[in-house]
């Protein structure tokens, strides 16, 4: 069976340093309940003697989203950035699956009936995931949605499903019963469920960045749905996007410098939990086994679209080191990413090198300094809940 994926991560919080680097901040950003508060980033201030960013933010889609300029005047560039917002938030309305009048519910409610008729921004999103899906064999696969709800990761909830479950649910996850014809989506089958968490924010992050491109902006930074998107030069440089130590959330490896383009990471070490037995679950599940993904501990990924950014880093993970490059390799638009195997060993795509500042050695045989096993596991304080079925 191929693998599949339930439920999608990737973290990231734009700050700038007093080096004047632009670097992730760890921030719990997956798809949430609706009942849970939006984490809030606590961005650094700008370098000195360096010009002001203008940023605004909001909670939207369950999350935090954050819009900068570089090198606009506060007048000119706050109405812009909350334009930019209000597009976002727009989307919100039709894109999310929590909201029971969006188009995506409605495809939900309709699954194994008649073609539910939607607009241009939910055939992009679904278009585009059906893309992912085929060119990545399953490994993400848009109708990941009919799991929701097995698992549960958050702090004081765990919940781990009895296989059998997980299994009677994996029948209703294909993405080859995703019809679209037209301006029509039909699921094959009464059951399945698509989820726009991995794929609709990066759409969002598109849509805002067309806004502010609209109106005006050369250089800017997006946030949100732990993605960034950049563009432009940030003065006389690219934007520096850091990433995590998998082991050690303290550090950073390197950054990569991009002016163009939404960068992703996935990784197995947030909304992740050690049972009694030491077992580690994490979010990112490998519906070969339906149990979490195992070939990799992270992915960060640089697409050209933030619609293909997060959901190609979490196939990449799921797929592993290997079958993900050869992936890359053979997909219809160009993307780079570091992948960080198992074992700490760094793999990248051959024009990664040009973008990456390494601020770690690796070994001779290509992995990162520390240890493969990471202490600091959050262990539930009570015994996991096992789950009777999805909620």
């Amino acid at each position: 069976m191929r693998p599949l994926i339930c439920g999608l991560l990737a973290l990231a919080l734009v700050g700038c340093s007093e080096d004047g680097e632009d670097h992730l901040q760890p921030v719990e950003l997956v798809d949430p309940l609706p009942s849970e508060p939006a984490h809030r980033p606590e961005p650094l201030p700008p370098p000195p003697n360096e010009d002001p960013l203008v940023r605004r933010e909001r909670s939207i889609m369950g999350t935090v989203f954050q819009v900068t300029t570089y090198g606009m005047d506060e007048e000119r560039a706050g109405p812009l950035l909350e334009r930019a917002l209000d597009e976002i938030e727009r989307l919100e309305d039709v894109l999310s699956e929590w909201r029971d009048t969006s188009e995506i519910s409605r495809i939900n409610a309709a699954a194994g009936g008649e073609p539910v008729t939607v607009g241009p921004d939910t055939l992009a999103v679904v278009r585009a995931g059906l893309e992912v899906s085929r060119v990545s064999d399953g490994a993400f696969d848009l109708s990941w949605a009919a799991l929701r709800g097995l698992y549960t990761f958050q702090a004081g909830e765990e919940r781990v499903p009895p296989i059998e479950d997980v299994r009677a649910r994996l029948a209703f996850v294909d993405w080859h019963q995703i019809q679209v014809e037209g301006s029509t989506v039909r699921l094959g089958r009464a059951g399945m469920a698509i989820g726009t968490g991995g794929i609709g924010k990066g759409y969002a992050l598109d849509r805002a960045g067309d806004v502010l491109r609209e109106g005006g902006a050369e250089s800017y930074m997006l946030f949100g749905g732990g993605q960034v998107q950049v563009h432009g030069l940030r003065g006389d440089r690219p934007w520096r996007v850091g990433i995590q130590h998998p082991r050690d959330p303290a550090s950073y490896i390197g950054f990569l410098e991009a002016t163009d383009g939404s960068i992703s990471t996935s990784g197995d070490y947030e909304h992740a939990f050690r049972d009694a037995e030491g077992q580690h679950w994490h979010h990112i599940i490998d519906l070969g086994t339906g149990l979490p993904a195992r070939r990799s501990m992270q992915v960060t990924l640089l697409a050209e679209r933030g619609l293909y950014a997060d959901a190609f880093s979490t196939a990449a993970f799921v797929l592993g080191p290997e079958a993900a490059l050869e992936m890359i390799a053979n997909a219809p638009f160009p993307m780079e990413a570091v992948i960080i195997g198992p074992d700490l060993r760094v793999h990248m795509t051959p024009g990664t090198r040009e973008h990456l500042v390494m601020r770690v050695e690796l070994d001779e045989n290509g992995r990162l300094p520390g240890e493969t096993e990471f202490q600091g596991w959050r262990r539930p304080a009570s015994p996991i809940a096992e789950s009777g079925g999805a909620h």
